[in-house]
């Protein structure tokens, strides 16, 4: 079996938090330490796209810059490639990249094009392949025509397009997307979101971190992910098995008619879980769950025997956003946590 691509055994990051602030006196109240990461245990396997997700503040730049040899733990263990952060990071840099969304962008008297090779070059890609991996990455996002312009004239969606194609150029057998398409249109973060799966299936041993706020695109490309908050791992599983987590039975929502019959003898179908009905107007609302979905055939087959007219029929399926909320108390829009100094 091959070793984890990365791995993370109680990983803890203490900050210690300045006691004076400028033109103030010495604070005297309050914690004299922020714990951003509070021993985290997590192992991504190789191949895998996993996510984080979680609101600001959660722990997640925090424990990419750890695995990017970018800061060192408090406490703890973490290894990306079988090589430890702290011992081995010189070892590690050659095998990663990062895109980091809303971070600066390379040298502002450079254009695009100079910038992606100056990158290139100094993680030892050749000249030749440095150019048609540029071409090809530039033509993804949509800045071909930007790659003679100078960094300084680009605007920031554009500039956050030059980030992403600078973490694949290098061509990076572990590759750290930290909220890439931060600030992106809908068009260009849904092509970049192609492009991510693309590049993960022309080889399989390629890794990816990502973390995101946006729940559709967790639930789009994660293979795996974690769900972290205040510094430790709530939950950590594939989308479809955490979204069990809080809808356990197939969910089902029939708009009918006034005047439908039948709607009490429903909880005495085999199958039927649970059912509910709330009568408006003009329609009657009932949401039944069942212990299998082939079960919905025999409610509308009751349904209908019984002289009931149905108007609409929908299965209501959980979201992330449900399990999140479940999970941490509050949605990704609804920051309570602390401040993370690491940004994230």
């Amino acid at each position: 079996m091959d070793s984890p691509a990365i791995q993370t055994d109680h990983l803890t990051r203490t900050y210690r938090l300045p006691k004076r602030r400028w033109g103030k006196s010495p604070q005297t109240d309050g914690p004299a330490e922020f714990t951003a990461l509070d021993g985290v245990t997590l192992e991504v396997r190789p191949g895998e796209l996993f996510g984080l997700l979680g609101p600001n503040g959660a722990g997640k730049t925090t424990l990419i810059k750890i695995l990017t040899t970018l800061l060192a733990p408090t406490a703890g263990t973490a290894r990306v490639d079988g090589l430890d952060v702290v011992a081995e990071a010189d070892r590690i840099r050659p095998r990663i990249n990062m895109v980091s969304g809303g971070e600066s962008s390379g040298y502002g008297i450079l254009n695009v094009r100079e910038n992606l090779w100056l990158f290139a070059r100094i993680y030892g890609v050749s000249t030749p392949t440095a150019h048609a991996r540029i071409d090809e990455m530039l033509r993804v996002v949509g800045l071909t025509e930007k790659a003679g312009t100078r960094i300084s004239h680009l605007s920031t969606g554009q500039r956050q397009k030059m980030n992403f194609c600078r973490g694949f150029i290098t061509d990076p057998k572990i590759l750290f997307l930290d909220e890439p398409t931060l600030g992106l249109d809908v068009t260009s973060a849904r092509a970049i979101r192609a492009f991510i799966r693309e590049w993960m299936r022309e080889r399989p041993a390629r890794t990816i971190l990502l973390t995101t706020h946006y729940m559709a695109e967790a639930d789009e490309l994660c293979d795996r992910l974690a769900i972290i908050d205040r510094g430790k791992v709530l939950a950590c599983d594939t989308p479809g098995n955490l979204k069990k987590r809080v809808q356990q039975y197939p969910l089902f929502e029939l708009s009918l008619a006034p005047g439908t019959n039948g709607l009490a003898d429903l909880g005495k179908l085999p199958g039927v879980h649970k059912s509910s009905t709330t009568e408006t107007p003009t329609t009657v609302e009932l949401k039944v769950s069942l212990e299998e979905e082939p079960v919905i055939g025999a409610v509308v087959q009751k349904l209908v025997t019984s002289g009931g007219r149905i108007l609409t029929l929908k299965k209501v399926e959980p979201t992330l956003e449900d399990v999140f909320i479940e999970l941490v108390g509050h949605g990704l829009a609804e920051n309570e946590a602390g401040t993370d100094p690491a940004g994230g």
